[in-house]
């Protein structure tokens, strides 16, 4: 089965696809008069129901510890102000709270399956962050990476000669 297929199994994928459906629906009742909100909330909250899903995809196909981390941060990042922003719609005078409510429940479900996907990443399959934000557990940005103690001599893997003439004219 294709990764991609795989991706979209995952239940926090499911629900991220269940998250962009509602904002879509949610910003349909926003007035198209208010020109303030057409502009900033939903411009914003469409941008943070599409980051999502595409993040987890983004972060499935990674593998890598530290690039999956960094996924995860944009996905809450993305999460929460959705929640915040869709929570802002009520001061604004959108009349329809039921379907806001449902929207910040479906996020607060999303947050519990984020925790369990979070905590099944390898923390054993990992590049060092020399910046220091999404390194596993106990590896440190000023630690020495373990990958400097591998010899690669790139001649040897390309099986390169640099005294071969080449002919750019050789086809």
């Amino acid at each position: 089965m294709p990764q991609r297929d795989k991706t979209k199994q995952l239940p926090i994928y499911q629900k991220a696809e269940q998250i962009f459906k509602l904002t879509e629906g949610l910003i349909q009742i926003i007035p198209k008069e208010d020109e303030f909100l057409q502009e900033t909330t939903v411009r914003f909250m469409m941008e943070d129901a599409m980051t999502i899903p595409a993040k987890i995809a983004g972060a499935e196909a990674a593998d890598l510890y530290d690039l999956r981390m960094e996924n995860a941060a944009i996905i809450r990042k993305a999460a929460r102000e959705l929640y915040v922003q869709a929570g802002s719609l009520r001061y604004h005078g959108v009349d329809n709270v039921e379907y806001i409510d449902l929207l910040r429940k479906e996020i607060d479900e999303f947050r519990l399956l984020f925790i369990d996907w979070v905590a099944s990443f390898d923390v054993w399959n990992y590049i060092k962050d020399d910046w220091g934000l999404f390194n596993p557990p106990g590896v440190n940005a000023h630690d020495k990476d373990p990958d400097d103690d591998i010899p690669f001599n790139p001649d040897d893997f390309f099986d390169f000669d640099p005294d071969a003439d080449f002919d750019e004219d050789e086809d």
